[in-house]
Parts: C-alpha cells; sequence; structure tokens
C-alpha cells in the first residue's frame, strides 16, 4: 500500500491480489470550506487594491466616475465596474488629461485605460499580496 499525504488529504494506492491497482482519495474535511474563504480573501484583496490604485489614474472632473468604481463594483466578486455615461468614453477614447485644461479632468497620470496602467505598474505587489492572504505558496 503506498499513501500519499497532502493538504486537502490523502491519496492511496493499493495493489490487489490480482494485480489490479486501485486508488481512493480522502478528502480532509476542513479543506474546501479553508480553502474557499483563503481564495475569497485574496480576490477582496485584489479588488480593493485595484480600486486604490486606479484613483490616480482616472480622469478626474467631479469625481462621479471614481465614486462609480467603488458604488458598483462587488468587492470579492473579481470584476472591477465603472458605471456613469462617460465611463466608457474616457476608458477608450484619446483625450488630452493634461492639468490645468480647464476643464478639470486631470492632473499628470490621469487619462485613457487606466486600468491597463495600473496593472502594468502595480501588478505583481498586488499578486504578492494577494498570495500572502491567501496563505498559499503554490498558488500563482
Amino acid at each position: 500500500m503506498f499513501v500519499l499525504q497532502t493538504p486537502k488529504g490523502e491519496l492511496v494506492k493499493i495493489k490487489t491480489a490480482d494485480g489490479e491497482v486501485e486508488m481512493e482519495i480522502r478528502w480532509n474535511p476542513g479543506f474546501g470550506p479553508d480553502m474557499t474563504e483563503r481564495i475569497q480573501g485574496a480576490q477582496a484583496y485584489i479588488d480593493t487594491q485595484c480600486l486604490r490604485l486606479c484613483e490616480e489614474l482616472i480622469p478626474f472632473d467631479t469625481g462621479i466616475l471614481k465614486q462609480s468604481g467603488i458604488m458598483h463594483t462587488q468587492i470579492g466578486s473579481g470584476e472591477i465596474k465603472y458605471r456613469t455615461p462617460y465611463a466608457r468614453r474616457w476608458y477608450y477614447m484619446p483625450a488630452n488629461f493634461s492639468e490645468g485644461s480647464g476643464s478639470g479632468m486631470g492632473t499628470v497620470g490621469r487619462g485613457n485605460y487606466w486600468f491597463e496602467r495600473m496593472k502594468q505598474q502595480h501588478k505583481e505587489a498586488i499578486l504578492a499580496g494577494a498570495r500572502k492572504r491567501a496563505k498559499a505558496e503554490g498558488l500563482q
């Protein structure tokens, strides 16, 4: 008999008298709920950090675009949602977001594709923090 122990349970391999191999997986009772809780915590961390780090990159006039991300995102869902009539326009269409433009649309760094630019700058730090919160070195 061969037994492989893992955090999620054990794998048992038995060779029968007629030479056939039987395998059995025995799950640790708390593995599923514990792993689910760790993954959900990591996702909530990722969502929160993405919203926070996008704040300085989002075009700003009255602050409604930034607030729409906070109001319409369900933390832990894995989806960041900016919902204003002009969110898509400011995300995709080229515009001048220079400081002091008179429109109030920004400071240096604010502009189109804010989520993509935030990921380029902070992706590795966000993922490292998520791994730490999940306490799962094997998750990548």
